[in-house]
């Protein structure tokens, strides 16, 4: 059995109290194992959309941080402080790069904390480049081969000069649900196929559900028929940076087989 709650998102849905913020978070519950993917950008939302929807920062067995964007790890120290026990972080190595976006200004978008600060607030840092599995039927995707498009974002600084942000440090949880397998994504910056077909390489099974953003905010129609001519899952939610316009064109396209992410929608897969 797995739940999925959504703790943080863009979209606040249509449920009094939770708020909706950019970023992205969700609770899983596999057969009794907990774990937060990712933690949204603002601890004090976390926190609040956490105790609105029930869930206890001490149900939380480990944290999955997806990729090192401030958006999907800025509530990380507030989730820390509010445990007060040590937890595990699962995460790429590449996790706390220096981060810089140049659009509409230049700006710092990496994870605000440095790795000293979060392990005095009790993480206990588990950071590995290749696939593993790190409970039970719940897998770290490791790093993804981009065969076809994918969607990285940003600059880093090396010698005094900006440089692409390949983004290497992007992975996927990937759970094990028997005959088929569940992906959920934090931005997708790997590009989805690319992350669907590792996962289907990776656990030699068909991917059932495919979670998260997907990061097509602003994309031509040419990489989303890509997406409904070989539909990468049986079913898709979507949320956080997957953005509006092509969320749309997607659930017009393939009907029931698209789904809106928001907080505090929870389900059972």
């Amino acid at each position: 059995m797995m739940r999925v709650t959504v703790i943080y998102d863009n979209h606040a849905g249509y449920r009094k109290g939770p708020l909706g913020a950019h970023g992205f978070s969700v609770f899983v519950e596999v057969d009794g194992t907990g774990v937060l993917v990712d933690t949204g950008a603002d601890g004090e939302v976390l926190l609040g959309n956490m105790e609105k929807l029930g869930v206890s920062p001490g149900e939380i067995d480990y944290v999955f941080l997806t990729h090192g964007h401030y958006d999907h790890t800025g509530g990380l120290k507030a989730l820390l402080e509010a445990r007060r026990n040590p937890v595990e972080v699962i995460a790429h190595p590449e996790i706390f790069r220096h981060r810089i976006a140049i659009k509409p200004f230049r700006r710092n978008i990496g994870m605000p904390f440095t790795r000293e600060e979060l392990e005095d607030a009790g993480a206990r840092f588990v950071l590995k480049r290749e696939p593993f599995e790190f409970a039970p039927g719940i897998w770290s995707s490791g790093e993804i081969p981009r065969r076809t498009w994918d969607r990285a974002v940003g600059y880093i600084e090396e010698n005094g000069n900006l440089v692409r942000d390949t983004v290497p440090d992007d992975v996927a949880l990937i759970i094990d649900s028997g005959e088929e397998s569940v992906v959920i994504t934090g931005c997708g910056h790997s590009g989805v196929l690319n992350i669907v077909q590792h996962a289907r390489n990776l656990l030699d099974r068909p991917v059932g559900v495919l979670m998260g953003g997907l990061h097509l905010l602003g994309v031509g129609r040419e990489l989303l028929d890509d997406i409904v001519n070989n539909p990468p899952a049986g079913k898709i939610y979507a949320g956080h940076c997957t953005g509006v316009d092509s969320y749309a064109y997607l659930k017009s396209r393939l009907g029931d087989g698209m789904g809106l992410l928001h907080v505090g929608r929870s389900f059972e897969i």
